[in-house]
This record gives structure tokens, sequence and C-alpha cells, in this order.
């Protein structure tokens, strides 16, 4: 893929990007950042991108990675990007819907790590199985029963089960 078709390709996952990013960093100013570092390193790195693998598999992974980085590089310096209480009034919605959204936003917030990434990539997302499994390194089976204790853990928390 040519340097302009992989620019134009990845303005197009900006918004799922952004979005898997809020999942992850649960802070939209943190997002944006990792959303940069995450493009910054696909384009610098477009030479490995593979002919065959799907563009949005390896730039969630890419992402999904940079997270991790910046996970370690703050447990090093005990310090957080932006305080939590900047990203609480997101959005325009009515107060029904925003009280819905939020109470999504908790109940996926309380899940751990591994479930709400699995939530993100394939429910949110629309990944395939298979592309969430290698964006996770875990293998299909491991993706599918973390989905599904998700799903029962979501529908329990939300009062729908």
């Amino acid at each position: 893929m040519s340097p302009p078709d992989l620019s134009a390709e990845l303005v197009t996952l900006l918004p799922r990007l952004r979005r898997f990013a809020r999942t992850l960093t649960r802070n939209p100013h943190d997002a944006d950042d990792l959303v940069q570092v995450a493009l910054e390193r696909a384009l610098a790195r477009a030479h490995q991108l593979r002919p065959d693998a799907a563009l949005a598999g390896w730039v969630f992974g890419i992402l999904r990675h940079a997270w991790i980085d910046e996970l370690r590089a703050r447990a090093r310096r005990e310090r957080v990007f932006a305080p939590e209480e900047s990203g609480l009034h997101v959005g325009d919605a009515g107060q029904g819907a925003q009280a819905e959204r939020l109470a999504v936003q908790d109940a996926m917030g309380r899940l751990p790590q591994e479930q709400r990434l699995a939530v993100a990539l394939v429910l949110i997302e629309g990944l395939s199985y298979k592309e969430a499994a290698h964006v996770m390194e875990v293998p299909i089976g491991t993706l599918t029963s973390r989905l599904a204790r998700a799903r029962e853990a979501l529908q329990a928390m939300l009062g729908e089960g």
C-alpha cells in the first residue's frame, strides 16, 4: 500500500481508533494522545504491513501495544497524563440517553481489562473474532470465553439478565 493510500485508509479508521483508545484509556485526552502515537508508529512502520493483512487489525494492535508501553512508562513515572474528571461532560445527548450511556460506560469500566478489550474490539469496533484474537495475542477460544463472560457481567450490572 502506497503512503497516500495508507494515509487515506488511516483517516477513515480515525473514529474507530479514537473509540477503542477511549475504551483502553478511559480518558478522552489520553485517548487522543494514544491515537496520535499509534498513527505515527503505523506510518513509520508501513513497510511492515503485509499485503494480505487487515489494516484495521494491524493498527488496533499498534494502538494496544502503544497503550501497554504507556502504562509501563506511567508505572515508572508514577503519574497520570490528565485527571479523570476532565472527561465527565462529553456529549450532548438528552438526559435519559446520557444516563444510559454513563451506566454502560461505568459497567464497561468495571470489567476486567481483558474482557473490556474483547467487548471493545468485537462488539464496538466490529472486528472479527480472528482479528480481535490477533490484536489481543490470544487464541480465538480465549477471546470467545472472555467475550461471553463480559456479556454476562454487563447484563448483570445493567440489570438485563
